[in-house]
């Protein structure tokens, strides 16, 4: 192929030729042929031959350094994916005779106030709401101290924080009765040493409830 397109010109140029000088001689067009054919077997060859190299291992990095080898960018990508459980673990108050979203704040109390140690719930009481587990008594430690004091108003402040999920109906704490909808009323409400929580109910649980953050 290489042969072929240099003496294609070659010829051309002789046709060329041929319109101005003589027509040259047999002898001399051999001549000139054979020292186009040494010219092309003496040349190097016309096209290279691509070959797939092999692969190459990437070194482990070093102190210091930082591996971009696909084995790091995997591992990187996939410590970015976890799992994150939002349940509520069982709460402080027991929960037997609870409704559902009693056990609720229940489990969210104590989630998020590991201060508290003792969450009191059903129980015998002239009023329905212990009774018909809609009531939660939250024990605040040291309850006279300003620490005491500043617990309870936080627990109270997270309640109505969280009326609606919680169904919350009230609150009394130091003698003062809250309301989801900001109403407040001072007197002779007791509860000095425990929060008290009355919620909506929800209904008695079935089993197949799942309690979240």
């Amino acid at each position: 192929m290489a042969l072929a397109a240099v003496i294609a010109p070659a010829a051309v140029f002789f046709a060329v030729g041929a319109d101005v000088h003589p027509l040259a001689s047999e002898s001399d067009a051999k001549r000139v042929i054979g020292e186009v054919a040494e010219v092309v077997d003496n040349a190097p060859p016309c096209c290279m031959q691509l070959v797939a190299a092999a692969p190459i291992a990437v070194a482990p990095a070093t102190a210091g350094q930082q591996s971009t080898g696909p084995d790091s960018v995997e591992l990187v990508s996939a410590s970015r994916w976890r799992t994150v459980d939002r349940t509520l673990p069982v709460g402080l108050a027991p929960e037997r005779g609870l409704q559902v979203k009693t056990i609720l704040a229940s489990r969210a109390i104590s989630s998020a106030f590991p201060e508290i140690h003792n969450i009191g719930g059903v129980r015998p009481d002239p009023l329905p709401w212990h009774p018909n587990g809609l009531a939660l008594d939250v024990m605040i430690p040291n309850p006279g101290t300003p620490a005491g004091i500043a617990l309870g108003n936080e627990i109270v402040s997270y309640v109505f924080r969280n009326a609606a999920r919680f169904g919350i109906q009230d609150a009394i704490w130091r003698g003062v009765y809250y309301t989801p909808n900001g109403g407040q009323r001072s007197g002779g409400y007791g509860h000095y040493d425990h929060v008290h929580i009355t919620t909506k109910g929800g209904g008695y649980p079935t089993g197949g409830e799942l309690y979240l953050r």
